[in-house]
């Protein structure tokens, strides 16, 4: 089938579906300017090493360079915009066509969109605790008060009540995904339609959702520019950019408006 039978398929289904799941990952937000993390050339990994810079062990023992690579990126998270896909995933959910978002990204842009069901299950970077007296902070804020020019141990927030070291609500490698897990897993339990979109589910235990869903019963579609884990395994596969694919499936539903 072409891509434009393949989301005329996805559109059928979508109409069909009692109750429908979107499970997204890096890939909906690369049009927003956010890079991914696992892209062999342009992901983030690829010049750095996560477990210096986003793992609970790398955190604890240099706070100073987890902040110096996360602190600049903060930023730029605070200046992104929602793009199609989080924008037809929103106005899908109003038409009642998508019930629950289970999101691995922490960037916030689906509910800026006007998606209201969204499951963070890795956390999100818009807040922060202290880690010794459980304070909560908005993250931007917390380097509203550092010079210019402030060293790198400098520039590691603390809070303002006890002194504790203050961690950015995100999960870390080495942590407990976040509460939302759980609901995503009894979400995906009840749906009947799960679409997996700009992920390619190499990181458990979320990659466990779509065979997860297969085995409650459910249709799985895999829209995603490369070859995923889960394609051998959905009903429906969509190889395409997704601001494209999501674009056609827009037009599709009439919910372009």
């Amino acid at each position: 089938m072409s891509t434009n039978e393949r989301v005329r398929e996805l559109g059928t289904w979508l109409r069909e579906s009692k109750r429908t799941v979107a499970l997204t990952g890096a890939g909906v937000s690369t049009d927003s300017g956010i890079p991914d993390f696992r892209s062999p050339r342009s992901g983030l990994w690829a010049k750095h090493d996560p477990m210096q810079v986003a793992s609970i062990s790398g955190f604890r023992s240099d706070p100073a360079a987890f902040y110096g690579f996360w602190s600049e990126r903060f930023g730029a998270l605070g200046q992104a915009e929602p793009n199609v896909a989080h924008r037809v995933l929103a106005k899908l959910e109003a038409r009642g066509l998508v019930h629950a978002i289970v999101t691995q990204n922490i960037d916030g842009l689906h509910q800026r969109a006007g998606s209201r069901r969204v499951l963070e299950v890795h956390g999100t970077w818009r807040t922060a605790r202290c880690t010794t007296c459980g304070a909560r902070f908005d993250t931007l804020r917390l380097f509203d008060d550092v010079p210019p020019g402030a060293s790198a141990r400098e520039r590691v927030p603390t809070c303002d009540r006890c002194g504790g070291l203050v961690k950015p609500d995100v999960v870390l490698f080495g942590e407990a995904l976040a509460d939302d897990f759980a609901e995503a897993e009894r979400a995906v339990d009840r749906c009947d339609l799960l679409v997996v979109l700009g992920t390619s589910l190499e990181v458990w235990p979320v990659a466990g959702l779509a065979p997860r869903a297969r085995a409650a019963g459910a249709r799985v579609v895999v829209i995603n520019r490369e070859a995923t884990v889960a394609d051998q395994e959905a009903d429906l596969v969509i190889h395409a950019e997704l601001r494209e694919a999501m674009q056609r499936l827009a037009r599709e539903l009439d919910v372009t408006r």
